[in-house]
């Protein structure tokens, strides 16, 4: 099931993921498809959240605004699982497996990256994704809830007890691609939607992520303060590199720093050919 899905890849499969909602995911999956699309890589997005379609949705609305204003913003190539007919399925071969190879397929054929964004909880179609990743992104929101999700941790916060469910996943993906043949998963665990305020909480989670990283195998890189303006962008589905396009003459510091940390996000992933520019 696994070789057919991936097949003979030659683009660059990037998978957002984690098991909890609310880490930023969708915002991280949409600004990266973006950074790399403006810096001329070709760039396919699958968004494996059927129901809500956040990445879906915000390239439906990036493309609507660029019709709208008469602009050539870089839109990132999108494709939804096609659906299949039960005939088309080989004996005990499961459709969403199916729907899925196809849409990777498609894609890879015109695309130099492919970014997956999966859902916030567990489901085929993110345990599949996860074994197709060279590079896996983890998005994490600074609280030990979150951290709940790679390991458990005594009441403290100070001692790992053990992989926790999600954790566990990855391995099963890393296992699978072992099997294959292929080069070990870059696993990147961003801390993301960092506040301000509680330091004591900040330089715990530090800690934890830096004893959790070497001891399961992952890097950490650094995400996104959290900030308005990315709830803003959505309903015209633009990114940060966009305000300039759109006549934003001075970005003010708050902009200039989201920019910052998207250039520093995207070299942190030290993806194949690329060099940041913006």
């Amino acid at each position: 099931m696994w070789a057919e899905v991936r097949g003979d890849s030659v683009a660059h499969i990037i998978v957002v993921g984690n098991e909890k909602g609310g880490a930023g995911k969708s915002t991280v999956s949409m600004h990266v498809a973006t950074a790399l699309a403006r810096m001329g890589h070709r760039t396919g997005t699958l968004d494996l959240d059927l129901r809500q379609r956040s990445v879906g949705r915000y390239i439906e609305n990036r493309r609507a605004f660029c019709e709208r204003e008469g602009l050539a913003l870089p839109i990132p190539l999108y494709r939804d699982l096609p659906e299949v007919a039960p005939e088309a399925l080989a004996p005990g071969e499961n459709a969403f497996d199916h729907r899925l190879s196809k849409a990777v397929a498609q894609l890879e054929a015109d695309c130099d990256f492919v970014l997956i964004d999966c859902p916030g909880s567990h489901t085929r179609l993110s345990q599949v994704a996860h074994s197709l990743a060279d590079t896996l992104i983890t998005p994490l929101n600074d609280s030990f809830i979150d951290f709940d999700l790679l390991a458990h941790v005594d009441t403290d916060g100070d001692k790992i007890l053990g992989p926790s469910v999600y954790s566990e996943m990855v391995w099963n993906a890393r296992q699978l691609r072992a099997q294959a043949g292929l080069q070990p998963i870059d696993w990147v665990v961003l801390r993301n939607r960092l506040g301000a305020q509680n330091m004591v909480n900040k330089m715990k989670m530090e800690k934890a992520l830096t004893k959790l990283s070497k001891r399961i195998g992952f890097r950490i890189a650094p995400g996104f303060n959290e900030r308005v303006i990315f709830r803003e962008l959505f309903p015209r589905g633009l990114t940060l590199l966009d305000l300039k396009d759109i006549g934003v003459g001075n970005l003010n510091i708050s902009n200039v720093a989201a920019r910052q940390e998207l250039r520093e996000l995207v070299s942190a992933l030290e993806l194949p050919g690329v060099e940041v520019n913006f």
